[in-house]
C-alpha cells in the first residue's frame, strides 16, 4: 500500500474512533507560486536564490530550465518522477521580468500556532471553529501531506506542543519516543525547528460530552501569529456591542449559546443536530456555527451557582450581509433545549447577543467615548421627558380630567441581552 493509500486508511480510523485531525496546509514546494518573491515559480532562464543560512527540505513536481542556482547552507531537494532541473541561458524568456533574481522566500516564517496554517480534515458546510481550535488541540490527530515538503516553526513561547498523534513522510508517530527519534533526525530538522516541543500522548477524548482543547495557555502566541498581519489589532466590529467568546481573538457580530450539561449530554450528537434540523432550514442558511467544550468563567460559576467547570459554547455568527439570524437562531436553540432538554442532556443555557450592525461595513468611526457621550445624552432626554409626562399627567389628575384603573407592567430593562432556558420538568 502507497502513502496516499496509508494516509487515507489513517483518516478514517481516525472517523471510527471519533478522533478529530487538523491538515498542515503550506508546503516548501518548488513549484508553490506563494514560496517565491515575485509570487511565481522561476522563468526559463532565470537566477535562482535560496536563504543562505536556512534548512529546508524542498518537493520539486516539475521540470526546470534554470542559468543559475544559489544553494542554502543545508538542504534536500526531493525530486518526482519526471521532474528535474536543466540549464537555461539567461534571459531565455524576455516577457519574463527584468531577469532579477528569484527568490525562495523565509521557510521559517511558518508556525505552528498560526490558526491560518491549518485546515480542519472533517469539516461540515457551516461549521468552524473558534480562533484558539484552529490550532491542533491536545486530542487531535496531526497531518502533513505526503505529496508536500514542509518546514513548521515550534514556539516561541508554547512550551511544550501536545496532540494525539503526527503523521509525517508516511510515517504515523503516536508514542514519544518514536517521535523524538524523528526530530533528532536529519529528516526532522529539515522539517521541525525552533524553540518550542512537541510531543504526542495516543490517549483518545472518551467523554461523549467533548473534551476542552487544552490551547488556553497558548493563545496569547495564537492570537499574536494570527493578527500578525494586521500589525497586532483586530479590526473593528461591524456592530455595537460586540461579543468576544471563549477562544476568540477579536470580537465579532452574532450570538453565544452556552449549555450546561449532564452525563447524557453527547457532543457530536448535538452538532449534528444543529446542522440538520436548524442550519438546513432556509431562514439560517446564511448561519455559522462553532460547537465546543470550552472553561466556565469562575465569576460565571459563582454568580450561577453551577458548580461545573466546564460547558458547552455555541458560537453563531453572520456569513453573508444579512443581520438578525444569528440572534433568531439563539433564541430557537433555547426554545428546543426548553422542549427537549432532558433528552439531549441540557440542564440549562444562556444566550448572549450583540448589538445593532453599524451601518456602512465598520465602526471605526463610533470610538467608545462617543457612544457613550450619545447615550449618555439620550439617557438624560428620556428622563426629562418622563419627569415632565409623569408632572402633566398628576396635574390632569388633580384636575379630575385622567382616570386610570390599574396599570400593568411587564418588567423588561435595558441591562445586557441575556435569554435563559431551563429544561421542562415532564409530568
Amino acid at each position: 500500500m502507497g502513502a496516499p493509500g496509508r494516509a487515507l486508511l489513517w483518516l478514517q480510523l481516525c472517523a471510527l474512533t471519533r478522533a478529530a485531525y487538523k491538515v498542515w496546509v503550506p508546503s516548501t514546494n518548488f513549484d508553490d507560486a506563494t514560496n517565491w518573491s515575485q509570487n511565481r515559480t522561476p522563468c526559463a532562464g532565470a537566477a535562482v536564490e535560496f536563504p543562505a543560512d536556512k534548512m529546508v527540505s524542498i518537493l520539486v513536481r516539475e521540470g526546470h530550465s534554470i542559468s543559475d542556482m544559489l544553494l542554502p547552507l543545508d538542504g534536500e531537494f526531493v525530486v518526482a518522477s519526471g521532474a528535474g532541473f536543466g540549464a537555461a541561458a539567461a534571459g531565455s524568456r524576455p516577457d519574463c521580468g527584468t531577469g532579477a533574481r528569484a527568490r525562495f522566500r523565509d521557510p521559517d516564517r511558518f508556525l505552528w500556532l498560526d490558526p491560518r496554517l491549518w485546515r480542519p480534515g472533517d469539516a461540515a458546510r457551516g461549521l468552524f471553529s473558534v480562533d484558539a481550535e484552529r490550532v491542533p488541540c491536545r486530542h487531535d490527530d496531526v497531518v502533513f501531506p505526503a505529496d508536500a515538503s514542509f518546514r513548521v516553526g515550534l514556539g516561541p513561547g508554547a512550551g511544550t506542543v501536545r496532540v494525539r498523534s503526527v503523521q509525517a513522510l508516511g510515517q504515523t508517530f503516536a508514542r514519544d519516543e518514536e517521535l523524538a527519534a524523528f526530530l533528532a533526525s536529519r529528516a526532522g530538522r529539515l522539517r521541525f525547528h525552533g524553540p518550542g516541543a512537541l510531543s504526542v500522548d495516543p490517549e483518545a477524548c472518551a467523554d461523549p460530552s467533548g473534551c476542552v482543547c487544552g490551547n488556553s495557555e497558548a493563545q496569547a502566541w495564537i492570537c499574536a501569529a494570527l493578527l500578525q498581519p494586521l500589525g497586532g489589532g483586530c479590526p473593528q466590529a461591524a456592530c455595537l456591542e460586540p461579543l468576544r467568546p471563549e477562544g476568540q481573538c477579536c470580537d465579532l457580530c452574532g450570538a453565544v449559546v452556552s449549555l450546561t450539561h449532564g452525563p447524557a449530554f453527547d457532543l457530536q450528537q448535538y452538532r449534528a443536530r444543529l446542522l440538520h434540523a436548524f442550519l438546513a432550514l432556509p431562514q439560517y442558511q446564511g448561519l455559522q456555527v462553532a460547537v465546543s467544550k470550552v472553561p466556565r468563567p469562575p465569576g460565571l460559576r459563582e454568580a450561577s451557582g453551577v458548580k461545573a467547570d466546564t460547558e458547552i459554547q455555541v458560537v453563531l455568527v453572520e456569513a453573508g450581509p444579512e443581520t438578525g439570524g444569528a440572534g433568531r437562531l439563539a433564541r430557537a436553540l433555547l426554545a428546543d433545549i426548553a422542549e427537549h432538554g432532558e433528552t439531549l442532556g441540557v440542564l440549562s443555557a444562556t444566550a448572549r447577543e450583540s448589538g445593532a450592525p453599524v451601518w456602512g461595513g465598520s465602526a471605526a468611526g463610533l470610538n467608545a467615548p462617543a457612544r457613550a457621550g450619545l447615550a449618555g445624552g439620550l439617557a438624560a432626554a428620556g428622563l426629562l421627558m418622563l419627569m415632565a409626562l409623569l408632572a402633566g399627567a398628576l396635574l390632569l389628575r388633580r384636575e379630575g380630567r385622567l382616570r386610570y384603573a390599574g396599570l400593568r407592567y411587564a418588567g423588561q430593562g435595558f441591562g445586557p441581552r441575556v435569554c435563559r432556558a431551563h429544561t421542562r420538568p415532564r409530568l
